[in-house]
């Protein structure tokens, strides 16, 4: 992606999914901004936006994490707010196994607490290993994790799809996680 949509991105990630305040935006429940509001909060701040570049942002975002209401009118993040915010997302029974990508430094703590959401509203998880893969490689040397999602879901675990795809639960114990040195059993 271009240097200015990844600039946006990155602009946007903070104030859609992080900290409003920072440009005095207010989202809905729904972490839902008004776009002409956003543009303007976005302009006190120094930031150019405009409707175009916002759009660009949202189509070319390889992982989606940006939508747009059908009207154009608001936008939102897809998931990865550590804001109190609803995505009106209803469970849905999850694959036999999904995936947790992470640096290789953070296995040994992950054995001992499981994996928590820390600042944000939910664990994240893949579909596949290569995603994880790549999420992981941001933090160090990756390692994908396989999530038994199946065994968790038959044992009342809930788990959400977001609008991009990403598979979003509150916690994985360490008992459903296969690490890199385990054999693949569910």
């Amino acid at each position: 992606m271009e240097k200015h949509l990844v600039r946006t991105s990155k602009f946007l990630s903070l104030v859609l999914r992080h900290n409003p305040q920072t440009i005095g935006l207010r989202l809905d429940e729904g972490g839902w901004a008004r776009v002409d509001e956003l543009i303007a909060r976005a302009r006190g701040a120094r930031v150019n936006l405009t409707e175009e570049l916002l759009r660009e942002v949202v189509e070319k975002n390889d992982k989606k994490r940006f939508a747009l209401s059908e009207d154009g009118l608001r936008i939102r993040a897809s998931q990865g707010h550590s804001i109190a915010v609803s995505l009106d997302l209803d469970p849905v029974e999850p694959p036999e196994f999904l995936y947790h990508g992470t640096a290789s430094r953070f296995t040994e703590s992950i054995r001992e607490s499981g994996l928590v959401r820390g600042r944000r509203n939910h664990v994240h998880l893949s579909k596949d290993e290569r995603t994880a893969v790549s999420v992981g490689q941001r933090h160090g040397k990756p390692v994908a994790l396989v999530i038994k999602a199946g065994r968790m879901h038959e044992e009342g675990f809930q788990f959400f799809l977001s609008a991009n795809g990403v598979w979003l639960t509150e916690k994985v114990p360490a008992d459903y996680i296969i690490f890199p040195d385990e054999s693949f059993t569910s």
